[in-house]
């Protein structure tokens, strides 16, 4: 695995980083945040489209989130979505806006979202693992095909596992850091 190959699995990496962040910053933590419902898919003319195509989002106060869709005849499907979905919440239509009251959250319920995030914790670590491991069986093949030898191949294999070891300890932190964010009260 050249240096080229190497720089190759890093951005793999980071975005599977990128990918988990995305998917904590959906975790409501009892804090209202626009990141919750953003993504919600709404049956639309037939077709699923996020919740942020249509219609604007806001958080006036602290424990509130308003939709305010640019097409009123979406609102009966913007409810419904909500009702679907997995929130836990329950919309208030008013008139032209939907609103989100976000209640605090329960310690059952903090300590499921826990449980969520330390799963999808474990998830981006198979994925940083099996980055490492295509690289390993890149450097492996080299070796084997005479490319390098058997020092060098052990230099980049501890250069990888230092990459690995590097990403999936920022999965740890990101994890302990949201993981406080939901035990606090």
């Amino acid at each position: 695995m050249s240096d080229e190959s190497l720089h190759a699995i890093e951005p793999r990496m980071a975005r599977a980083i990128e990918a988990m962040e995305r998917d904590f910053s959906a975790v409501r933590t009892g804090r209202a945040s626009t990141s919750l419902v953003e993504r919600l898919q709404v049956e639309y003319y037939g077709a699923l489209t996020p919740l942020n195509q249509l219609a604007s989002l806001s958080v006036p106060e602290a424990h509130t989130i308003v939709i305010q869709p640019w097409d009123r005849g979406v609102l009966g499907a913007i409810e419904k979505a909500i009702q679907k979905s997995d929130l836990g919440l329950m919309p208030n239509v008013d008139g032209t806006v939907v609103r989100l009251n976000i209640p605090q959250l329960t310690e059952e319920r903090r300590k499921d979202l826990v449980r969520h995030i330390h799963k999808r914790m474990e998830e981006a670590r198979v994925e940083i693992r099996n980055h490492r491991r295509e690289a390993a069986e890149d450097v492996r093949r080299r070796e084997r095909d005479g490319e390098i030898g058997a020092d060098e191949a052990r230099r980049q294999m501890e250069r990888v596992q230092a990459l690995t070891d590097r990403w999936v300890d920022e999965v740890d932190r990101l994890g302990k850091v949201k993981e406080q964010e939901i035990m606090e009260v």
